[in-house]
């Protein structure tokens, strides 16, 4: 088709979402059983799942930057009513945010799109595919692809979750259904990174491919350090997952600058990162029937209300701070080793600062959840029910996943990240 192919890249984010959508929609069965909701409600959330996800595939399959530009609204709308599900007006006032936010988002992505036409126009060209704009890259006005590009990274940052746009993201996972903030954290943040990466492509072809590189290189470092910063005082266990959405995603930014090396454990990071993230989110819906809230400082001795599961949950949180047998160790480390090769020693220590305390924070929350008693006056008023084991096996599975991939990636995987590099170097 002329708008859509299948390359490396999206086979693999394909891959991705077609894993975590079949646990999405089991335990949006089991969200629905536990917490009844009018059936228009419910109709109206698998319905927007499915446009939800319809978009998210051909997003990731779209070879032309207006396509994907199209798409990218489209997730925005499907995304509003996951987050509105509740009818609350916290939830009211998240998705509000969340459109306002996406819709200068997306300006920002056209207003690229035309500056790129525009040199596009000049070098005797119109067709806007991302190939037709890897071959012009080197031949078009540096002034019009920085500043193109500039817009177009801005855009997408609202859905990876980047600064300065990452926002729109953290009120929308902390009011949206677990199951749907699932998708949010994980395949949406991966769209994102598909827009960026393929506009990126073409700017790594030009004599601009340097000052792109510091572009990213700043934004991901103030990204990590709005991330730290948040994340130290956050006691509600979505919030705190989706600042360590961020905190992931500027990782992967931070791959995508150090070579073909850092590109391949940068893939590799963030689709480790969508399994584990996908699982922690899913996990929420066992916490919310135990503890009746959210807020971590309100829960406590999960070990002896939800054995299994918080043996889960304990694998979940070596998982997503990359603590073995995280599989995100091997890709963080693979990011690290791609930045020393380069000499960037001062990025080393700084990143490495910012990730301390990041684990410190994520550690010193679930742990508490898991090992320490509740507090007296919280214990007397909890009826904890008696959950299946079975709830977990889908976060175990994902969590299998990540670690699995991270330690003894299938030849398969590693020909298509490598497949993936080589559209930049």
């Amino acid at each position: 088709m002329q708008y859509f192919t299948l390359d490396s890249l999206s086979i693999l984010m394909m891959a991705v979402l077609a894993i975590v959508l079949l646990p999405v929609l089991i335990h949006s069965i089991i969200y629905f059983h536990d917490f009844k909701a009018p059936k228009g409600q419910k109709a109206v959330y698998y319905t927007a799942l499915f446009v939800l996800t319809a978009a998210l595939a051909l997003g990731y399959m779209s070879n032309q930057i207006a396509m994907t530009w199209v798409l990218t609204e489209v997730t925005t709308l499907a995304a509003g009513m996951l987050i509105y599900h509740h009818r609350e007006e916290l939830a009211l006032e998240a998705v509000w945010k969340y459109v306002f936010v996406c819709a200068i988002s997306v300006t920002f992505i056209f207003i690229g799109i035309l500056f790129w036409s525009l040199a596009l126009y000049r070098c005797g060209s119109s067709d806007l595919s991302y190939a037709n704009l890897m071959t012009y890259s080197d031949k078009m006005d540096p002034f019009w692809l920085k500043m193109g590009y500039i817009f177009i990274f801005c855009g997408y940052t609202a859905k990876m979750g980047l600064f300065p746009m990452f926002t729109a993201g953290i009120d929308a996972k902390d009011n949206a259904p677990g199951p749907a903030a699932a998708m949010l954290s994980s395949v949406l943040v991966n769209l994102g990174f598909v827009g960026i990466f393929r506009a990126y492509a073409v700017v790594a072809g030009s004599s601009s491919a340097q000052w792109g590189r510091i572009l990213m290189i700043v934004t991901a470092v103030l990204t990590l350090f709005i991330a730290t910063t948040y994340m130290v005082k956050i006691c509600n266990y979505k919030r705190m997952l989706a600042y360590s959405s961020i905190e992931h995603s500027a990782i992967v930014i931070l791959g995508l600058c150090f070579g073909r090396v850092g590109i391949i454990f940068a893939i590799l990071h963030l689709l480790m990162h969508t399994f584990v993230k996908g699982g922690l989110f899913l996990h929420y819906n066992q916490l919310v029937k135990v503890y009746g809230t959210k807020m971590m400082d309100k829960m406590g001795g999960y070990l002896q209300l939800n054995p299994f599961g918080a043996i889960v949950l304990l694998l979940g949180l070596f998982s997503i701070t990359a603590i073995p047998p995280s599989g995100m160790f091997m890709s963080e480390l693979g990011i690290f080793n791609a930045m020393i090769e380069t000499g960037c020693w001062w990025l080393v220590v700084i990143v490495a600062l910012f990730l301390t305390v990041l684990i410190w924070a994520i550690c010193k929350s679930i742990i508490q959840v898991i090992f320490l008693p509740l507090k007296p006056e919280v214990a007397a008023g909890l009826k904890a029910p008696h959950l299946s084991p079975l709830r977990s096996v889908s976060q175990l599975i994902l969590f299998g996943l990540a670690i699995y991939i991270g330690y003894a990636c299938p030849d398969c995987i590693t020909q298509l990240i490598n497949d993936v590099a080589s559209l930049i170097y």
